[in-house]
């Protein structure tokens, strides 16, 4: 036994006698253990709050709230109980972070049960299972006082095997606004209502007359059909008192799909996009939604501002490209929605500003930044959240968001329990921002996620659905947010660039991305100086510059690069398609001829403004037009033809000579490649030519000589072959006419004549 146990020992039995202090060694024993067990089997249980109607309940209403428990331990759970429990009034904004924090059960701190009739029972919960419950409770059974913000918890108590006592092994808390009536100084609440996606669009177009598009791949058509994140946007909003914030690239890239488009497959060809009517049927819903609302218009393509302003203003023409995404913008939305938008807005990632992304960001024009109170944090002595505008100098306006209420609908919302726990806290922190001061009306502004999922965007619609009875809000449009009276205790001052988040600067989009850019835009400036309709080439690619600096390139590096390598390589392979056809070793017989190079051009537009100039490498043996070293003529081309253009030339020694011909536009710039070849030269005397025409004449008089006596031995052989024929024939009638019973007499020398009737024949 150790020391300390047997000095235990021998004080209580010196206390023994003393029957109050014996009671008090002894009492404590058993609630401790039931203190520790209940501390360390409140996670025993996981439970989910699923819905909680109304979610902003008023006197007379019935509070609903449904759920699910799920025993998560080893052992089964019997004689459950799960109960409600509303706990005291909230102070403040503070103490519902403090509160949304909290994990398990804590006795003590956590309220009592309601009881009553109020709970439900569950004989026996076995491991792994879930069971879903209901508990309704009139509103008057709460003992809510004042207006203000309850805690909410939901528990479940049982006993698990081995344990002759109940305890709580399960809780899940959560919030609730209490404002039956309406308060004296409603806060005006300006809800953001984003259209943003990701890049679909390549630069690459169809080579026939109509640009047929083509699009990366097919996710956009998914956003779009009914459920998707963008149809659930645009049908939610139009219900909702909220401001639209579109980037117009989303727009021209949906209307590029109401016609006739091509997709882009896993092997790099292309197949036909079969999605116009869900397009069609978006853009018309959307139209409808928009009528007679705040449109606010990013630049297009939503390029991202403080990547920008840190990694692409040392890159020159980087900025340049803003003033024209902002003129595009207005100039696409009033085509397609027919509304006429704001582009005096413009939006940093997660509203995070320095000096340097203000400078970038009214570059273009925008006097207004919509910035977020965990960047331009409140150092003054203000002790309530101010008014959303804050005049931070130039004519500027920073229209602060509040962070709480930005950042309520983070995290993976299509879960029934976390959407709820999001639409409580949401109204909690609303409520709480207006009774901070109830006799000043400010105004706030909620700038949630770029790109809200589906289920986000559920939940930030039942979240406004619950503010609907306005009794401490009310809405406001962002134009007129930004125009509100600033609270003039509120802190103007940006944060210095080294108060920039390490986390979102480590996402920013790199040096490289701009100096990309910027070849990108060379070499498009060299290319459209020689189009007969340089928009079919200026508009589809300096739409893709403008997405290449996009904010949603953010993280993922890999693919921002590929994309603007396919850009760069496309549009090469669009100059290319103006070029000199190769010519093989070409041969010059005399002192002056000509020199034939082709153009061709296989665009489907013409060319103009080019220049070919032709190099001769040896000006003393072969001379260029009248005489110079290099020639040049003009070149115009239509769409899908060639040209011959020829070159006078002189040759002045014999002897092989390198000439190149090269395209240059009428600027003096170099376009394309040279292209050389060979030209093999000959100078040839009066004298040799004498030589050779003598050569030829005898050449000639031989030929006609040969041919005389060819024909003369021919005739002759023919009269010898008749000569014989006829003595033959002569011969055979002599024979015939012989008779061998009475012979002819000999007459002498007569009968030997040879040449008879025979001769008289040939002749």
């Amino acid at each position: 036994m150790s020391p300390a146990r047997r000095w235990l020992r021998r004080a209580a039995a010196l206390l023994a006698g003393t029957p109050l202090l014996a009671g008090l060694l002894y009492l404590p024993a058993a609630p401790a253990a039931h203190a520790s067990e209940a501390a360390s089997d409140a996670d025993t249980v996981d439970v989910a709050l699923n819905g909680l109607s109304p979610s902003a309940p008023v006197k007379d209403d019935t509070l609903t709230i449904t759920g699910t428990v799920t025993n998560k331990g080893k052992k089964a759970i019997t004689d459950a109980e799960i109960d409600l429990r509303v706990g005291p009034r909230l102070s403040g904004r503070p103490d519902i972070d403090e509160a949304s924090k909290a994990t398990g059960y804590t006795p003590g701190a956590d309220a009592k049960a309601l009881g009553g009739p109020y709970n439900v029972k569950i004989d026996r919960l076995a491991t792994g299972i879930s069971e879903d419950f209901t508990l309704t409770v009139p509103v008057g059974k709460l003992n809510l006082d004042k207006a203000g913000v309850y805690q909410l918890g939901v528990s479940l108590s049982g006993r698990t095997a081995g344990n002759s006592y109940d305890q709580v092994l399960g809780i899940e808390r959560t919030f609730l606004p209490w404002q039956p009536e309406s308060a004296g100084k409603r806060t005006q609440l300006t809800f953001l209502w984003p259209l943003i996606s990701t890049t679909h669009l390549s630069a690459e177009t169809g080579s026939d007359e109509q640009q047929t598009p083509v699009f990366e791949n097919d996710a956009l058509a998914a956003e779009l059909a009914p459920g998707g994140r963008l149809e659930q946007l645009v049908s939610l909003g139009s219900e909702l008192p909220i401001t639209w914030v579109v980037d117009p690239d989303l727009l021209a890239t949906v209307d590029a799909m109401t016609r006739s488009y091509e997709v882009r497959t896993e092997t790099g060809d292309t197949v036909p996009g079969r999605s116009q009517a869900v397009a069609k049927q978006w853009l018309s819903s959307l139209e409808k939604a928009v009528q007679d609302r705040q449109v606010v218009a990013l630049p297009f393509a939503d390029p991202d501002l403080a990547s920008l302003a840190h990694r692409g203003k040392d890159v020159s023409g980087s900025l340049s490209h803003l003033q024209p995404a902002t003129a595009v913008a207005e100039t696409t939305v009033e085509t397609i929605l027919h509304v006429k938008p704001s582009t005096d807005f413009a939006w940093p990632m997660e509203g995070a500003i320095d000096p340097s992304i203000v400078d970038v960001a009214t570059s273009a024009g925008a006097h207004n930044i919509i910035a977020r109170s965990d960047s331009l944090r409140e150092t003054g002595s203000v002790g309530y959240t101010p008014s959303a505008a804050r005049p931070i100098g130039g004519g500027t306006t920073a229209v602060v968001a509040d962070a709480r209420l930005s950042k309520a609908f983070y995290g993976d919302l299509s879960i029934a329990g976390t959407s709820t726990l999001a639409i409580q806290q949401f109204l909690a922190q609303s409520l709480a921002l207006t009774q901070q001061a109830p006799d000043a009306q400010r105004s706030i502004v909620v700038a949630p996620q770029r790109t809200p999922t589906a289920g986000q965007a559920q939940t930030m619609a039942k979240a406004l659905q619950g503010l609907a009875g306005q009794r401490w809000t009310q809405p406001l449009d962002l134009i007129a947010a930004a125009e509100a009276k600033p609270d003039p205790d509120a802190t103007t001052r940006v944060p210095a660039a080294s108060q920039y988040p390490k986390n979102l600067r480590a996402r920013e989009l790199p040096v490289q991305t701009f100096q990309d850019i910027k070849n990108t835009q060379e070499t498009l400036d060299s290319f459209k100086v020689i189009l007969t309709s340089p928009d079919r080439v200026v508009t589809p690619f300096g739409n893709a510059i403008n997405r290449e600096m996009s904010t949603s390139w953010r993280g993922k590096a890999g693919v921002a690069a590929q994309y603007r390598n396919g850009v760069q390589s496309y549009l090469e392979d669009l100059t290319t398609e103006v070029r000199l056809i190769q010519k093989s070793a070409l041969t010059l017989s005399g002192r002056s001829a000509t020199i034939p190079v082709t153009v061709q051009n296989k665009l489907v537009q013409g060319v103009d403004n080019l220049v070919l100039r032709l190099k001769s490498s040896n000006p003393t043996r072969l001379k260029l037009d009248d005489g110079s070293v290099v020639a040049e003529q003009p070149i115009k081309i239509n769409g899908g033809h060639s040209q011959s253009v020829k070159f006078a030339a002189a040759a002045n020694a014999n002897g092989p000579v390198q000439v190149t011909a090269q395209l240059y536009t009428e600027d003096g710039k170099l376009y394309g490649g040279p292209m050389t070849f060979t030209v093999k030269a000959s100078e040839i005397t009066p004298t040799v030519m004498l030589v050779i025409a003598g050569g030829v004449l005898l050449l000639v008089l031989a030929g006609v000589r040969m041919y005389t006596q060819r024909k003369r031995a021919a005739a002759r052989e023919a009269a010898a072959a008749r000569e014989a024929a006829d003595e033959t024939h002569e011969s055979a009638v002599a024979d015939a006419q012989e008779q061998p019973s009475d012979p002819a007499p000999d007459t002498g020398p007569e009968s030997a004549d040879p040449s008879g009737a025979g001769e008289k024949v040939d002749r």
